[in-house]
């Protein structure tokens, strides 16, 4: 195990503590450090995702609004 030291708001502690009462606040922080490195890297994911999506599009044809409304006109029965 590491320490790590963190400056925040009093305000925040405060309120860190009094929601935490009685708990290992030691766990409570890596649970949530866990859950942001978590969170952090679906986000990251999401962007590349992303950035392929817009890749691809570029490569492409282009439809004009008339050749997309024929193509569903045509495909309904």
């Amino acid at each position: 195990m590491t320490t790590v030291n963190f400056s925040v708001p009093e305000e925040v502690k405060r309120a860190f503590n009094a929601a935490f009462q009685g708990q290992n606040k030691s766990a409570v922080i890596a649970a949530l450090m866990k859950r942001a490195i978590a969170e952090q890297e679906l986000q990251e994911k999401r962007s590349q995702a992303m950035d392929s999506l817009l890749a691809r599009r570029q490569h492409k044809p282009a439809f004009s609004a008339e050749e997309i409304r024929t193509a569903r006109e045509d495909g309904r029965p």
